[in-house]
């Protein structure tokens, strides 16, 4: 019998008023990675994640001047971080002045997200980051000698 190589995956999504707090659109993703198998063993992969929402929600808010929509995808393989904003301006990495107080955002998405994306959409734009949590040890595996 062949094996199911349909794409098993879940998902929320969370839509964040100009007036909402950055920390509540931590706590709602803190909240949804507790559900995941592997988030509990990866607090670094966690920790990464709740950063890159901190950034985008921060950039739509204070850059697009527009609500955040927020959505995570968990495909067995990738957790997928978007946030949709209304402005059709796409970010730009910049290089800050060493004194700045902001301007390091999507510096940081780099460093941490395995890959992150821009897309256009009709009404503004999209930024997906994506994770992959460390692979699950085989427990029938040998130990490495």
């Amino acid at each position: 019998m062949a094996k199911d190589s349909s794409l098993r995956a879940v998902g929320w999504a969370r839509s964040l008023p100009l007036s909402s707090s950055v920390k509540e659109a931590r706590d709602w993703t803190r909240d949804h990675l507790r559900t995941l198998e592997w988030a509990h063993r990866s607090p670094d992969v966690t920790d990464a994640v709740l950063l890159t929402v901190s950034e985008l929600v921060t950039n739509a808010h204070v850059h697009a001047r527009s609500a955040a929509q927020l959505i995570l995808t968990w495909d067995e393989q990738c957790l997928h971080v978007t946030v949709h904003d209304a402005s059709p301006r796409l970010p730009e990495p910049r290089d800050p002045d060493r004194e700045a107080l902001g301007g390091r955002g999507l510096l940081l998405i780099d460093a941490l997200a395995d890959e992150w994306h821009v897309y256009p959409c009709p009404r503004g734009k999209n930024v997906t980051a994506c994770f992959q949590p460390p692979a699950v040890a085989d427990p029938t595996s040998p130990l490495p000698a």
